[in-house]
């Protein structure tokens, strides 16, 4: 057993949120399930949110989530890192607090040192210490690939939940964070990126979407979700199509990483934008002008996004404002919510 320690990267096939089953295959394998319900559900499976919420009493529901994937970053602190915060986004996402995790992993104990794996479980306890997460177990796996994640459990007032289905036309999009991680996981991979841009994505990844929660809490927020690996244009058609509105796009106006685009002009796409672009592609109409790298990246599958959060176009720039003055420094207002195209998104 190597006690070297491996470009976590080199080892798995997929990394991050980018390993996702396509969601068209996802749709066909939950289509027609006959889903055990009862009244107290409150989100489910029957519309693609972040999380399931079940009500407990008049003012507390459990807000429940799970994600797990391989390794995007060659660091296995970074990575357990990483995983941790996306897992706990879904419910930040959904206007709650999470309270409790449970860890799940896949590991290759027999070719790989177990320090990695000490590693990565640090990694994910330091983000959980931060969010305020207690660890209540796991379970753990034997597999040939590493994986690693959280299910985790928050709570929230019934009345306060955010979901991604209540968008209203003249609300403004906000988002909090830089797009672009699946490029930069794709330059690392490739032993492109520089040092200090890999570093820089590894840190945005890493930021829990905590502060962002807590400051959008204090607004009117008709809608929200959090940009994980069906990418931006993705997770937004979940917010558009059904809505009876359509959205307008300013690409120039997204917050991107570094290199991103000429990364992308090289081809450096993982297989998941494409997919996604198979999927959601339908109802998205770019403007001419818009590049062709730009169109890909919007369909980049990301890892451990940021928000996309509507709200009155009153409050917009001061929610902006008040996101960086809190440390959110990449929040960006994107786009508008838009009477028609109905259930149709615009890029320009």
């Amino acid at each position: 057993m190597s006690t070297v320690p491996p470009y976590l990267t080199r080892t798995v096939k997929g990394g991050g949120c980018a390993a996702k089953i396509p969601p068209g295959i996802l749709d066909k394998a939950l289509c027609g399930l006959d889903l055990p319900v009862d009244d107290n559900l409150l989100v489910g499976l029957e519309r693609a949110d972040d999380a399931g919420i079940y009500r407990v009493s008049d003012e507390l529901a459990l807000v429940q989530t799970v994600d797990f994937f391989p390794p995007m970053v060659d660091d296995p602190y970074s990575f357990g890192q990483i995983a941790a915060a996306n897992a706990l986004s879904d419910v930040y996402a959904m206007g709650g607090i999470p309270k409790t995790a449970l860890n799940i992993v896949a590991f290759p104990s027999k070719t790989l040192d177990i320090s990695i794996l000490r590693s990565i479980l640090e990694g994910g306890l330091d983000k959980m210490r931060e969010a305020g997460v207690v660890l209540m177990g796991g379970h753990t796996v034997e597999d040939p690939e590493i994986k690693y994640g959280l299910s985790v459990t928050g709570y929230i007032h019934p009345d306060r939940i955010k979901t991604k289905q209540n968008l209203l036309v003249d609300d403004r999009l906000i988002l909090t964070k830089c797009l672009g991680t699946g490029i930069v996981s794709t330059a690392i991979k490739a032993g492109l990126a520089a040092p200090e841009v890999a570093a820089a994505v590894s840190l945005s990844m890493a930021t829990l979407n905590r502060m962002a929660a807590s400051v959008m809490g204090a607004y009117e927020v008709h809608a929200c979700t959090d940009i994980t690996g069906f990418g931006f244009l993705g997770h937004l058609a979940e917010m558009v199509v059904g809505s009876g509105t359509g959205v307008r796009i300013t690409s120039a106006a997204i917050p991107l990483f570094t290199d991103v685009l000429e990364w992308a002009a090289m081809g450096l796409i993982p297989a998941g934008a494409y997919t996604n672009k198979s999927y959601r592609g339908g109802v998205v109409d770019f403007v001419d002008g818009v590049p062709r790298t730009m169109q890909d990246l919007l369909f980049d599958p990301q890892t451990s996004g940021g928000l996309l959060i509507a709200v009155p176009a009153a409050v917009a720039e001061q929610l902006v404002a008040e996101l960086i003055a809190a440390g959110v420094v990449s929040a960006a207002i994107v786009g508008e919510v838009t009477a028609s195209p109905v259930d149709r998104i615009v890029v320009q």
